[in-house]
C-alpha cells in the first residue's frame, strides 16, 4: 500500500468569530469558523439582526407615510 496515501490527521483548534475555542482532530491544524453552536441563533435561542449596508433604514425612509420623503408624482400636462 503507498504510504502517501492520506494526509496527516493531527490534532486541531477550531475559533469561531465569537471566540470560542474548540479542540478536535483534523488535517488541518488552525480552523477559523464565521459561526458556531455559542453563537448560532438556532442553539442560542436569541436572534442576532445585523444590518450592516443600512438597507432597513433605507426602505423605511423610501415607504413611510411621510409625504415630503414619498417621490413626487410627474404633473401630467393638458393640452
Amino acid at each position: 500500500m503507498k504510504s502517501e496515501g492520506h494526509p496527516e490527521y493531527v490534532a486541531s483548534t477550531m475559533t469561531c468569530a465569537c471566540g470560542a475555542t474548540y479542540q478536535t482532530r483534523s488535517t488541518k491544524a488552525q480552523l477559523r469558523l464565521g459561526i458556531c453552536a455559542s453563537c448560532h441563533p438556532f442553539f442560542t435561542g436569541t436572534q442576532k439582526f445585523v444590518d450592516t449596508a443600512g438597507r432597513v433604514e433605507k426602505f423605511r425612509r423610501r415607504f413611510t407615510d411621510n409625504p415630503a420623503a414619498a417621490p413626487k408624482a410627474k404633473a401630467k400636462k393638458r393640452a
